[in-house]
């Protein structure tokens, strides 16, 4: 079953393909649309009246809040240091590594394909533009692009 039991949808919640998603122990508000290929992972929360794009993958650790857009293909990580094993050869359990937790502040937008690096935060109405990967804090209405991101401009400034 693509959406488990354990998953908390808001009122009006749109999830265009149900079959197409995986979503568990997650929570997702009001309003909120979401994607064909779409995975939010446990201990996730979506705000309302958000947009989550088709194939975009977010991870336990991550927190939207609401009025949030998310591109296609957007990835977000939660482990700053993966390993498949741990020095003995043994294959690593949730008990092995340490979740980093990252914010997406409201009003944010993430163009498509960006990549989240663990335990960041986006502040509020920044954008982060297709393609960037974001490895350190974007200060609120930045809009940050490139590889790794950097500012390159300011939302109130282009309204």
């Amino acid at each position: 079953m693509p959406i488990s039991e354990n998953v908390k949808l808001g009122d009006k919640v749109q999830i265009f393909q149900p079959a197409l998603v995986n979503l568990y122990g997650c929570s997702v508000g009001d309003s909120t649309k979401i994607g064909a290929f779409v995975e939010i992972q446990k201990n996730v929360k979506v705000g309302a009246c958000c947009k989550i794009s088709s194939h975009t993958f977010i991870c336990e650790g991550v927190d939207i809040a609401d009025e949030v857009f998310i591109g296609h293909g957007v990835m977000f990580t939660n482990d700053l240091y993966p390993r498949a094993t741990n020095p003995d050869g043994a294959l690593q359990t949730e008990a092995d590594w340490k979740v980093e937790r990252t914010y997406v502040k409201r009003g944010v937008s993430i163009g498509s394909n960006a990549t989240i690096i663990a335990g960041v935060t986006i502040g509020e109405g920044a954008l982060v533009g297709a393609g960037a990967v974001v490895t350190k804090d974007v200060r609120p209405y930045a809009i940050v692009a490139g590889v790794p991101a950097r500012v390159v401009g300011d939302t109130r400034e282009t309204r």
